[in-house]
Protein backbone atom coordinates (compact mmCIF):
# COMPACT_ATOMS: atom_id res chain seq x y z
CA UNK A 1 0.00 0.00 0.00
CA UNK A 2 1.83 3.11 -1.23
CA UNK A 3 -0.81 5.39 0.51
CA UNK A 4 -2.50 6.65 -2.10
CA UNK A 5 -5.83 5.97 -1.33
CA UNK A 6 -8.06 4.89 1.61
CA UNK A 7 -8.17 1.19 2.39
CA UNK A 8 -11.45 -0.32 2.06
CA UNK A 9 -12.49 -1.81 6.04
CA UNK A 10 -11.22 -5.31 4.74
CA UNK A 11 -7.86 -4.60 4.60
CA UNK A 12 -7.55 -1.90 6.95
CA UNK A 13 -5.12 -3.36 10.01
CA UNK A 14 -6.79 -3.57 13.42
CA UNK A 15 -5.59 -1.22 16.76
CA UNK A 16 -3.23 -3.95 17.76
CA UNK A 17 -1.45 -4.63 14.69
CA UNK A 18 -0.94 -1.05 14.20
CA UNK A 19 0.92 -0.70 17.64
CA UNK A 20 2.64 -3.82 17.11
CA UNK A 21 4.18 -2.56 13.76
CA UNK A 22 5.37 0.53 15.27
CA UNK A 23 8.08 -0.41 18.14
CA UNK A 24 8.29 3.14 19.47
CA UNK A 25 4.39 2.72 20.76
CA UNK A 26 3.37 0.29 23.18
CA UNK A 27 -0.43 0.00 25.00
CA UNK A 28 -0.20 -0.54 28.74
CA UNK A 29 -3.21 -1.05 30.72
CA UNK A 30 -3.38 1.20 33.52
CA UNK A 31 -0.90 3.98 30.74
CA UNK A 32 -3.15 3.45 27.84
CA UNK A 33 -0.66 4.29 24.81
CA UNK A 34 3.08 4.96 25.49
CA UNK A 35 5.19 6.58 23.00
CA UNK A 36 8.75 5.55 23.75
CA UNK A 37 8.49 6.03 27.53
CA UNK A 38 6.14 8.63 28.06
CA UNK A 39 2.13 7.88 28.47
CA UNK A 40 0.60 10.36 25.42
CA UNK A 41 -2.48 10.46 27.69
CA UNK A 42 -0.40 12.64 30.46
CA UNK A 43 0.54 15.08 27.51
CA UNK A 44 -2.91 15.59 26.46
CA UNK A 45 -3.75 16.11 30.27
CA UNK A 46 -1.49 18.89 30.48
CA UNK A 47 -1.58 20.73 27.28
CA UNK A 48 -4.73 19.59 25.85
CA UNK A 49 -5.99 19.13 22.58
CA UNK A 50 -4.98 18.71 19.57
CA UNK A 51 -1.39 18.27 20.24
CA UNK A 52 1.55 17.09 18.32
CA UNK A 53 3.97 14.90 19.63
CA UNK A 54 7.81 13.89 18.32
CA UNK A 55 9.38 11.09 19.34
CA UNK A 56 13.35 12.12 19.44
CA UNK A 57 14.61 8.75 20.10
CA UNK A 58 12.70 7.49 17.20
CA UNK A 59 14.27 10.27 14.92
CA UNK A 60 17.26 9.45 16.01
CA UNK A 61 17.46 5.20 15.77
CA UNK A 62 15.96 6.20 12.29
CA UNK A 63 18.43 8.39 11.52
CA UNK A 64 21.18 6.02 12.43
CA UNK A 65 19.73 2.65 10.30
CA UNK A 66 19.73 4.80 7.36
CA UNK A 67 23.29 6.14 7.72
CA UNK A 68 24.26 2.74 8.55
CA UNK A 69 22.27 1.12 5.47
CA UNK A 70 24.47 3.76 3.23
CA UNK A 71 27.63 3.74 5.09
CA UNK A 72 30.44 4.25 2.45
CA UNK A 73 28.30 4.60 -0.77
CA UNK A 74 25.99 7.87 0.43
CA UNK A 75 25.92 11.11 2.88
CA UNK A 76 22.66 11.51 4.27
CA UNK A 77 20.81 15.43 3.64
CA UNK A 78 17.77 15.05 5.38
CA UNK A 79 14.36 17.28 3.45
CA UNK A 80 13.83 20.12 5.86
CA UNK A 81 10.53 20.62 3.98
CA UNK A 82 9.16 17.15 6.22
CA UNK A 83 9.54 18.63 9.75
CA UNK A 84 11.52 22.23 9.93
CA UNK A 85 11.00 22.60 13.76
CA UNK A 86 14.65 23.60 15.33
CA UNK A 87 14.21 20.73 17.86
CA UNK A 88 14.00 18.47 14.91
CA UNK A 89 16.66 19.98 13.15
CA UNK A 90 18.71 19.74 16.08
CA UNK A 91 18.45 15.86 16.07
CA UNK A 92 19.49 15.36 12.30
CA UNK A 93 22.62 17.67 12.91
CA UNK A 94 23.62 15.28 15.81
CA UNK A 95 23.08 12.59 14.23
CA UNK A 96 25.63 13.83 11.52
CA UNK A 97 23.18 14.51 8.77
CA UNK A 98 23.53 17.46 6.13
CA UNK A 99 20.50 19.08 4.85
CA UNK A 100 18.44 19.68 1.62
CA UNK A 101 16.42 22.98 1.81
CA UNK A 102 14.06 24.24 -0.65
CA UNK A 103 13.84 28.09 0.97
CA UNK A 104 15.98 31.02 2.47
CA UNK A 105 13.91 30.53 5.42
CA UNK A 106 14.88 26.65 5.49
CA UNK A 107 18.53 27.67 5.02
CA UNK A 108 18.91 29.47 7.75
CA UNK A 109 16.59 27.43 10.23
CA UNK A 110 19.09 24.55 8.83
CA UNK A 111 22.10 26.96 9.87
CA UNK A 112 20.27 27.84 13.20
CA UNK A 113 20.17 24.09 14.13
CA UNK A 114 23.69 23.62 13.50
CA UNK A 115 23.87 21.95 10.28
CA UNK A 116 27.28 22.95 8.82
CA UNK A 117 27.15 25.19 5.73
CA UNK A 118 28.96 23.04 3.68
CA UNK A 119 26.56 20.09 4.47
CA UNK A 120 23.70 22.06 3.39
CA UNK A 121 22.21 21.25 -0.56
CA UNK A 122 19.65 23.67 -2.18
CA UNK A 123 17.15 22.36 -4.44
CA UNK A 124 13.53 23.64 -5.76
CA UNK A 125 12.33 25.06 -8.94
CA UNK A 126 11.94 28.76 -7.78
CA UNK A 127 15.10 29.97 -5.88
CA UNK A 128 15.10 33.92 -5.50
CA UNK A 129 17.93 35.69 -6.24
CA UNK A 130 18.08 36.77 -3.02
CA UNK A 131 17.73 33.46 -1.92
CA UNK A 132 20.93 32.40 -4.33
CA UNK A 133 23.17 35.31 -2.92
CA UNK A 134 22.27 34.20 0.66
CA UNK A 135 23.47 30.10 -0.44
CA UNK A 136 26.98 31.40 -1.45
CA UNK A 137 27.61 33.81 0.86
CA UNK A 138 26.65 31.21 3.52
CA UNK A 139 29.03 28.79 1.45
CA UNK A 140 26.67 25.80 1.00
CA UNK A 141 28.11 22.67 -0.19
CA UNK A 142 25.79 22.45 -3.66
CA UNK A 143 23.07 24.71 -5.49
CA UNK A 144 20.87 22.18 -7.70
CA UNK A 145 19.86 24.16 -10.30
CA UNK A 146 16.58 22.96 -12.59
CA UNK A 147 16.87 25.15 -16.09
CA UNK A 148 18.96 27.03 -18.76
CA UNK A 149 17.57 30.12 -17.03
CA UNK A 150 18.24 29.29 -13.08
CA UNK A 151 21.53 28.86 -14.07
CA UNK A 152 21.93 32.58 -15.82
CA UNK A 153 20.49 33.83 -12.74
CA UNK A 154 23.31 31.97 -10.37
CA UNK A 155 25.80 33.29 -12.68
CA UNK A 156 24.81 36.76 -11.95
CA UNK A 157 24.48 36.13 -8.86
CA UNK A 158 27.93 34.79 -7.94
CA UNK A 159 29.98 36.97 -10.19
CA UNK A 160 28.45 40.09 -8.68
CA UNK A 161 28.97 39.31 -4.68
CA UNK A 162 32.20 38.02 -6.14
CA UNK A 163 31.59 33.72 -5.14
CA UNK A 164 31.81 30.70 -7.11
CA UNK A 165 28.66 28.02 -7.56
CA UNK A 166 29.28 24.66 -7.22
CA UNK A 167 26.27 24.03 -8.92
CA UNK A 168 24.69 20.52 -9.90
CA UNK A 169 22.40 20.16 -12.57
CA UNK A 170 19.34 18.59 -11.66
CA UNK A 171 18.00 16.40 -14.62
CA UNK A 172 13.86 14.89 -15.07
CA UNK A 173 14.69 11.59 -16.24
CA UNK A 174 10.79 11.06 -17.24
CA UNK A 175 10.79 8.33 -14.46
CA UNK A 176 6.89 7.65 -13.10
CA UNK A 177 7.56 6.66 -9.41
CA UNK A 178 4.22 4.75 -9.15
CA UNK A 179 3.00 7.16 -6.00
CA UNK A 180 0.24 9.99 -6.19
CA UNK A 181 0.14 12.40 -9.07
CA UNK A 182 0.71 15.22 -6.68
CA UNK A 183 3.76 13.86 -5.02
CA UNK A 184 5.39 12.60 -8.14
CA UNK A 185 8.31 14.79 -9.35
CA UNK A 186 10.33 13.10 -11.93
CA UNK A 187 8.15 12.96 -14.67
CA UNK A 188 8.39 14.97 -18.34
CA UNK A 189 5.22 16.73 -17.36
CA UNK A 190 6.50 17.49 -14.23
CA UNK A 191 7.49 21.36 -13.24
CA UNK A 192 10.73 20.12 -12.09
CA UNK A 193 14.50 19.51 -13.28
CA UNK A 194 16.02 19.77 -16.72
CA UNK A 195 14.87 17.22 -19.61
CA UNK A 196 16.98 14.66 -20.15
CA UNK A 197 17.41 15.23 -23.90
CA UNK A 198 18.86 18.82 -22.76
CA UNK A 199 21.22 17.95 -19.59
CA UNK A 200 24.15 17.07 -21.82
CA UNK A 201 24.51 19.95 -23.68
CA UNK A 202 23.30 22.27 -20.11
CA UNK A 203 25.85 21.19 -18.64
CA UNK A 204 28.58 21.85 -20.90
CA UNK A 205 27.11 25.64 -21.04
CA UNK A 206 27.23 25.31 -18.00
CA UNK A 207 30.86 25.65 -17.72
CA UNK A 208 31.48 28.39 -19.62
CA UNK A 209 29.51 30.62 -17.06
CA UNK A 210 31.33 32.75 -14.95
CA UNK A 211 30.60 32.12 -11.14
CA UNK A 212 30.03 28.55 -12.01
CA UNK A 213 31.44 25.03 -11.34
CA UNK A 214 29.43 22.52 -12.13
CA UNK A 215 29.83 19.19 -10.00
CA UNK A 216 27.46 16.97 -10.60
CA UNK A 217 24.39 15.78 -11.91
CA UNK A 218 21.08 15.39 -9.18
CA UNK A 219 17.33 14.27 -9.40
CA UNK A 220 14.68 13.40 -7.19
CA UNK A 221 11.69 11.37 -8.78
CA UNK A 222 9.20 11.85 -6.20
CA UNK A 223 7.84 10.96 -2.68
CA UNK A 224 6.67 7.67 -0.47
CA UNK A 225 8.55 5.18 -2.80
CA UNK A 226 8.21 1.98 -1.11
CA UNK A 227 10.00 0.17 -4.27
CA UNK A 228 13.30 0.05 -6.29
CA UNK A 229 12.39 -0.18 -9.34
CA UNK A 230 11.37 3.66 -10.24
CA UNK A 231 14.83 4.16 -8.41
CA UNK A 232 17.08 1.82 -10.32
CA UNK A 233 15.60 3.26 -13.72
CA UNK A 234 16.01 7.27 -12.85
CA UNK A 235 19.68 6.02 -11.61
CA UNK A 236 20.42 4.67 -14.40
CA UNK A 237 19.39 7.16 -17.08
CA UNK A 238 22.10 9.12 -14.81
CA UNK A 239 24.69 7.08 -15.06
CA UNK A 240 24.55 7.07 -18.89
CA UNK A 241 24.16 10.92 -18.65
CA UNK A 242 27.65 11.14 -16.27
CA UNK A 243 29.45 8.61 -18.93
CA UNK A 244 27.91 10.91 -21.81
CA UNK A 245 29.53 14.32 -19.71
CA UNK A 246 33.02 12.33 -19.12
CA UNK A 247 33.30 11.73 -23.09
CA UNK A 248 32.69 14.94 -23.59
CA UNK A 249 35.54 15.78 -21.11
CA UNK A 250 33.27 17.46 -18.76
CA UNK A 251 34.16 16.91 -14.79
CA UNK A 252 31.51 15.31 -12.89
CA UNK A 253 32.35 14.51 -9.52
CA UNK A 254 28.93 14.07 -7.16
CA UNK A 255 25.57 12.57 -7.74
CA UNK A 256 22.12 13.24 -5.95
CA UNK A 257 20.54 10.61 -5.67
CA UNK A 258 17.67 12.89 -4.48
CA UNK A 259 14.99 11.34 -1.69
CA UNK A 260 11.53 10.11 -1.44
CA UNK A 261 12.05 6.74 0.34
CA UNK A 262 8.81 5.60 1.57
CA UNK A 263 7.03 4.52 4.87
CA UNK A 264 4.32 2.04 5.93
CA UNK A 265 1.08 4.12 7.35
CA UNK A 266 -0.88 0.65 7.52
CA UNK A 267 1.06 -2.38 9.27
CA UNK A 268 3.07 -3.29 5.76
CA UNK A 269 6.75 -2.57 6.26
CA UNK A 270 7.88 0.79 4.68
CA UNK A 271 10.70 1.17 1.91
CA UNK A 272 14.14 -0.81 2.77
CA UNK A 273 17.14 1.20 3.16
CA UNK A 274 19.23 -1.88 2.27
CA UNK A 275 17.62 -1.85 -0.88
CA UNK A 276 18.03 1.59 -1.75
CA UNK A 277 21.74 1.59 -0.73
CA UNK A 278 21.98 -1.69 -3.20
CA UNK A 279 20.24 0.25 -6.08
CA UNK A 280 22.84 3.47 -5.88
CA UNK A 281 25.98 0.71 -5.58
CA UNK A 282 24.47 -0.83 -8.70
CA UNK A 283 24.38 2.53 -10.34
CA UNK A 284 27.16 4.40 -9.43
CA UNK A 285 29.34 2.19 -7.07
CA UNK A 286 32.31 1.84 -9.68
CA UNK A 287 32.07 5.65 -10.97
CA UNK A 288 34.39 7.77 -8.16
CA UNK A 289 31.48 9.74 -7.22
CA UNK A 290 30.51 11.97 -4.63
CA UNK A 291 27.03 10.36 -3.41
CA UNK A 292 24.22 11.99 -1.51
CA UNK A 293 20.63 11.12 -0.40
CA UNK A 294 17.79 13.68 0.83
CA UNK A 295 15.11 11.41 2.80
CA UNK A 296 12.56 13.61 4.88
CA UNK A 297 9.77 11.20 5.54
CA UNK A 298 11.42 7.94 6.32
CA UNK A 299 13.30 9.63 9.26
CA UNK A 300 10.77 11.46 10.65
CA UNK A 301 7.00 10.73 9.91
CA UNK A 302 6.93 7.26 12.31
CA UNK A 303 8.01 9.55 14.89
CA UNK A 304 5.03 12.07 15.04
CA UNK A 305 1.63 11.60 16.30
CA UNK A 306 -1.49 14.49 16.30
CA UNK A 307 -3.54 13.58 19.87
CA UNK A 308 -7.00 14.95 19.20
CA UNK A 309 -10.25 14.59 21.85
CA UNK A 310 -13.67 13.37 20.11
CA UNK A 311 -16.20 16.29 20.47
CA UNK A 312 -19.27 14.28 19.58
CA UNK A 313 -20.85 11.55 17.68
CA UNK A 314 -23.50 12.31 15.34
CA UNK A 315 -25.93 10.05 12.95
CA UNK A 316 -25.95 7.31 15.12
CA UNK A 317 -22.64 7.51 15.93
CA UNK A 318 -21.68 7.07 12.15
CA UNK A 319 -19.71 10.45 12.54
CA UNK A 320 -16.98 10.75 15.02
CA UNK A 321 -16.15 14.33 15.07
CA UNK A 322 -12.45 15.64 16.34
CA UNK A 323 -11.19 18.48 17.70
CA UNK A 324 -8.53 18.32 15.06
CA UNK A 325 -9.05 19.54 11.86
CA UNK A 326 -7.82 19.50 8.55
CA UNK A 327 -5.69 22.85 9.21
CA UNK A 328 -3.71 20.91 11.79
CA UNK A 329 -3.04 17.94 8.92
CA UNK A 330 -4.30 18.17 5.85
CA UNK A 331 -2.42 15.21 3.87
CA UNK A 332 -5.76 13.51 4.12
CA UNK A 333 -7.66 16.15 2.46
CA UNK A 334 -5.45 16.78 -0.26
CA UNK A 335 -4.00 13.59 -0.96
CA UNK A 336 -7.14 11.17 0.57
CA UNK A 337 -3.85 9.96 2.23
CA UNK A 338 -4.63 7.03 5.00
CA UNK A 339 -2.95 7.46 8.60
CA UNK A 340 -4.10 4.93 11.11
CA UNK A 341 -6.03 6.19 14.61
CA UNK A 342 -5.73 4.62 17.91
CA UNK A 343 -7.35 5.71 21.05
CA UNK A 344 -5.29 6.52 23.92
CA UNK A 345 -6.76 5.05 26.67
CA UNK A 346 -6.91 0.90 26.54
CA UNK A 347 -10.40 0.59 27.39
CA UNK A 348 -11.42 2.20 24.24
CA UNK A 349 -8.98 0.45 22.20
CA UNK A 350 -10.66 -2.78 22.64
CA UNK A 351 -14.09 -4.39 21.88
CA UNK A 352 -16.48 -4.81 19.00
CA UNK A 353 -15.43 -2.02 16.14
CA UNK A 354 -17.98 -0.38 14.00
CA UNK A 355 -17.44 1.54 10.73
CA UNK A 356 -17.25 5.40 11.36
CA UNK A 357 -16.29 8.29 9.32
CA UNK A 358 -13.64 9.98 11.69
CA UNK A 359 -14.12 14.30 10.53
CA UNK A 360 -13.08 17.54 12.16
CA UNK A 361 -14.61 20.69 12.66
CA UNK A 362 -13.66 23.03 9.49
CA UNK A 363 -16.89 23.93 7.44
CA UNK A 364 -15.16 21.85 4.75
CA UNK A 365 -16.45 18.60 3.70
CA UNK A 366 -13.30 17.32 2.77
CA UNK A 367 -12.18 17.91 6.83
CA UNK A 368 -11.85 13.80 7.41
CA UNK A 369 -9.54 11.87 8.82
CA UNK A 370 -10.79 8.67 8.04
CA UNK A 371 -13.81 6.74 6.24
CA UNK A 372 -15.67 4.17 7.01
CA UNK A 373 -12.98 3.08 9.57
CA UNK A 374 -13.53 0.05 11.82
CA UNK A 375 -12.95 1.12 15.21
CA UNK A 376 -14.31 0.53 18.79
CA UNK A 377 -16.62 2.82 20.02
CA UNK A 378 -15.00 6.05 20.72
CA UNK A 379 -17.90 8.32 23.32
CA UNK A 380 -17.71 11.98 23.60
CA UNK A 381 -14.14 13.01 25.38
CA UNK A 382 -12.30 9.98 24.19
CA UNK A 383 -9.37 10.79 22.60
CA UNK A 384 -7.18 9.51 20.09
CA UNK A 385 -3.47 9.37 18.32
CA UNK A 386 -2.82 9.86 14.47
CA UNK A 387 -0.19 8.29 13.66
CA UNK A 388 2.54 8.80 11.35
CA UNK A 389 2.33 12.02 11.35
CA UNK A 390 5.95 13.81 11.79
CA UNK A 391 6.43 14.30 8.16
CA UNK A 392 4.76 16.80 6.38
CA UNK A 393 1.99 17.44 9.07
CA UNK A 394 2.64 20.83 11.84
CA UNK A 395 5.03 22.48 8.38
CA UNK A 396 1.85 22.15 6.20
CA UNK A 397 -0.64 23.26 8.84
CA UNK A 398 -2.55 26.68 8.79
CA UNK A 399 -4.71 28.92 10.93
CA UNK A 400 -7.64 28.33 8.51
CA UNK A 401 -11.40 28.89 10.08
CA UNK A 402 -9.21 31.40 12.88
CA UNK A 403 -8.19 28.23 14.86
CA UNK A 404 -4.80 28.93 16.55
CA UNK A 405 -1.76 26.37 15.85
CA UNK A 406 -1.75 23.78 19.01
CA UNK A 407 1.15 23.10 20.88
CA UNK A 408 4.07 20.63 20.15
CA UNK A 409 5.74 18.51 22.74
CA UNK A 410 8.98 16.05 22.29
CA UNK A 411 9.67 13.33 23.87
CA UNK A 412 13.06 11.37 24.54
CA UNK A 413 12.81 7.97 26.92
CA UNK A 414 10.65 8.70 29.46
CA UNK A 415 11.45 12.67 29.63
CA UNK A 416 9.00 15.23 27.55
CA UNK A 417 9.16 18.80 27.40
CA UNK A 418 6.83 21.31 25.44
CA UNK A 419 9.25 22.81 22.16
CA UNK A 420 6.35 25.07 20.92
CA UNK A 421 3.24 26.83 23.20
CA UNK A 422 -0.27 26.58 21.89
CA UNK A 423 -0.94 29.78 20.07
CA UNK A 424 -4.02 32.10 21.46
CA UNK A 425 -6.77 33.41 19.65
CA UNK A 426 -4.79 36.93 20.77
CA UNK A 427 -2.11 35.87 18.54
CA UNK A 428 -4.30 34.84 15.48
CA UNK A 429 -4.20 38.69 14.59
CA UNK A 430 -1.36 40.26 16.92
CA UNK A 431 0.08 41.29 13.61
CA UNK A 432 -2.72 42.62 11.92
CA UNK A 433 -3.60 46.26 11.37
CA UNK A 434 -6.56 48.31 10.92
CA UNK A 435 -5.69 51.06 8.19
CA UNK A 436 -6.81 54.54 9.98
CA UNK A 437 -9.35 55.15 6.42
CA UNK A 438 -11.61 52.80 8.29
Amino acid sequence: MANLAPLSSADEPTVAALIAARPHLSMHAFDGLVLEGVPLAHIADTLGTPVWVYGAGTMRARLAALKSALAGIAEVHYAVKANDHLAVLKIMAQGGAGADVVSGGELLRARKAGIAADHIVFSGVGKTRDELALALREGIFQINAESGEELAMISAVATSIGRTARVALRINPDVDAGTHAKITTGKAENKFGIQYADAAALYAHAATLPGIEPVGIALHIGSQILTTAPYRAAFARAAELIRTLRAMGQTVTRMDCGGGIGIGYADEPGASPAALAGAIRAAFGAMDLQLMVEPGRWLVGPAGLLLASVVLTKGDERFVVIDAAMNDLIRPAMYDAWHGIVPLAAGNAVGATTLVDVVGPICESSDTFAKARALPRLPAGARVAILDAGAYGAVMSSTYNARPQPAIAMVDGDRWTVIRQRQTLEDLWAGETVPDFL
